[in-house]
């Protein structure tokens, strides 16, 4: 069979209409992995007693093995243990699995951007009568998201792309839909084409809009 761009032109409009869920997978685990991340860093930075171990031992295992396989044990394999979890609805279950995979590749970026910052810039500040804490948000902080914005819009890119992974619990989402219109036409080439380019569409926007951003923060240091 010949590629028919007529049939791909055709069916664009059918899968942008699942955009919308590919996003809310996307940003709701975003959020929750920024929020875990954070906390994850924090605890590796201050070297809290026993949490530390219990932070390296998360993120090792949520580093080291395939975000496919967390999905399954947590939609599939959860309520086989607790079975008041067999009400979790497939969408939720990806935001638990995608998020907890996200915050620990976060948690290092965290920590790395924490750590880059000199620890003589919060001594100075509390030299100068400010509080550890004020010196941590108005000092430290504002630099370290500086250094973390770029691997943290390079993570939520991944984000985007491994949401399509929720179609494997029964999550309808665009890659699902391309499948299933794939299946019901014969014409797989052009329909995942198709769910590629929206794929590749969404990421050139947020690239955009993650360089607009880093030049806004990066403002105040150029000279």
């Amino acid at each position: 069979m010949n590629f028919d761009i007529r049939y791909m032109i055709e069916i664009l409009p059918e899968l942008l209409v699942y955009i919308p869920i590919t996003l809310y997978l996307a940003i709701v685990s975003m959020i929750i992995a920024v929020i875990v991340g954070i906390a994850l860093s924090l605890i590796l930075v201050n070297k809290i007693p026993a949490a530390v171990q219990l932070s390296k031992l998360y993120i090792s295992f949520f580093r080291g093995t395939p975000v496919l396989v967390q999905l399954l044990m947590i939609y599939f394999g959860l309520p086989q243990l607790f079975p008041w979890l067999n009400s979790i609805s497939a969408v939720n279950a990806a935001i638990i699995a995608f998020s907890l995979n996200t915050s620990a590749y976060l948690a290092e970026i965290f920590r790395a951007a924490l750590t880059s910052v000199d620890k003589g810039q919060t001594e100075a500040a509390i030299s100068t009568g400010l509080t550890y804490r004020q010196a941590v948000w108005g000092i430290v902080l504002p630099q370290a998201v500086r250094n973390a914005v770029p691997a943290t819009g390079n993570m939520f890119i991944g984000l985007i792309k491994n949401s399509s992974l929720a179609f494997t619990i029964g999550v309808t989402e665009l890659l699902a839909q391309g499948k299933l219109l794939a299946t019901a036409t014969l014409q797989f080439f052009e329909a995942y084409l198709a769910v590629g380019i929206i794929y590749w569409g969404m990421t050139i926007l947020y690239s955009w809009l993650q360089k607009w951003y880093e030049a806004r923060i990066n403002k105040p240091y150029e000279a």
